[in-house]
């Protein structure tokens, strides 16, 4: 396949690029700075230089707090630029792949979000994501909207990226007890992107690691656990008594009710996620 990545210097651009070039593909990759999403016109240009068959969107503006403070710049990256992203691809008949967020969800489910759940962001960041999912949509029929939540790997800047880093650092870790979400290794999900992109049908997917979820404590402790520092010291906060300027779902734990009709493998469990994260890790150190 010819496929052009945008955000590929981010963590999750970064794990599509090496997947994809691993399975042989053409794939041309583009950093904010090569590409910015929300430049229609030179977005337009690239694509006609380029000529993808698929375009895999992992560019965003993820700073949450960020966003709450500054909502043209969270529409312009999250929503246009997405729609910006879908008009360029339908003009050289490709199709997008553009990621979104379990913070669509207000979080009040006790249960799994599936497809058939009505998004209710909470926060900026949020209503910009789903915004984004269906500015693009209008603009291509060609699109695939793959959403996902507490993705880790490396060179993730969130927590479940770093709190690895952070215990051998020495540094303190506090991790919520009572809110929850299924993780997902950068890795996995950018396999898993691929196969949607051979499969080539239209929809919204939810994609995460197997498994009923965790809380970030539970994460943590895993995560400790499998890099061979169990005994680090992790002080237990409730998710209520954080505050932070934008607000965030309680519960945002995905289910895709699409993959298994599709015979798509359903990804490691997050456990098992975590333990391949932190060999990894132990490599790289």
């Amino acid at each position: 396949m010819r496929v052009l990545v945008t955000g590929a210097g981010g963590m999750l651009g970064r794990a599509v690029v090496e997947h994809c070039v691993s399975r042989g593909d053409e794939v041309f990759a583009h950093d904010r700075l090569g590409l910015d999403i929300t430049e229609a016109a030179s977005v337009r240009a690239i694509f006609e230089r380029e000529r993808p068959e698929t375009v895999i969107n992992c560019a965003a503006w993820t700073d949450v707090d960020g966003c709450e403070s500054n909502h043209e710049r969270a529409f312009m990256v999250n929503a246009r630029g997405p729609q910006a992203l879908a008009g360029a691809a339908r003009a050289v008949h490709a199709q997008l792949i553009t990621v979104s967020t379990d913070y669509v969800f207000d979080g009040e489910k006790e249960g799994f979000y599936t497809q058939h759940d009505d998004p209710r962001p909470l926060s900026v960041y949020g209503a910009a994501k789903l915004e984004g999912e269906r500015l693009a949509q209008a603009a291509c029929a060609r699109t695939l909207i793959v959403r996902s939540g507490w993705i880790f790997g490396a060179g993730g800047r969130n927590y479940l990226s770093r709190v690895i880093e952070m215990a051998r650092a020495g540094q303190s870790l506090q991790a919520i007890h009572d809110a929850y979400g299924t993780p997902t290794y950068a890795v996995h999900l950018a396999a898993q992107i691929r196969e949607l992109a051979q499969l080539d049908l239209p929809g919204i997917y939810h994609i995460v690691n197997s498994g009923e979820g965790a809380s970030y404590e539970e994460f943590t402790r895993a995560a400790l656990a499998a890099a061979g520092n169990p005994t680090t010291k992790i002080e237990s906060v409730a998710f209520a008594s954080l505050e932070r300027p934008a607000p965030r779902p309680r519960n945002s734990r995905l289910r895709c009710l699409l993959s298994a009709a599709l015979k798509l493998e359903p990804l490691p469990r997050w456990q098992e996620a975590v333990k391949e994260f932190a060999v990894a890790a132990r490599g790289r150190a």
